[in-house]
């Protein structure tokens, strides 16, 4: 996957994330939650975007790593949504099979460049 197709994706996640915090109950879960959520998925792309823009493999394996973090603590905010019932978990499932697959795409992108980074 070139480095534009998940800049992309996770653009495109932002903006789901987005909308799914839209519909949150406006109660202070909901609220303290949400803005968790937001923050650190729409961290994800900004942070491949900085990336991009770095001077050096390691600084662009630094925003990387970051970006693969932001991931993981978004999947923690979407499965406390499901397990605290606040939203259903059918409502989640899709929203972390792609969050899952951006993930995925990252860490592959950070382990290459780090592999071609030692040459």
């Amino acid at each position: 996957m070139k480095k534009i197709e998940i800049e992309d994706r996770t653009k495109r996640f932002s903006i789901t994330i987005i909308r799914l915090v839209e519909k949150l109950p406006r109660t202070t879960a909901g609220f303290v939650i949400g803005k968790q959520l937001l923050r650190s998925a729409t961290s994800i792309g900004a942070n491949l975007i900085e990336g991009r823009g770095g001077v050096s493999k390691k600084d662009f394996i630094n925003f990387l790593s970051i970006a693969r973090k932001s991931a993981i603590e978004t999947d923690y905010w979407l499965k406390l949504l499901g397990d605290s019932e606040i939203l259903e978990n059918d409502l989640i499932y899709n929203i972390r099979n792609e969050l899952e697959e951006i993930t995925k795409v990252i860490s592959a992108i950070i382990l290459k460049t780090k592999q071609n980074y030692k040459k």
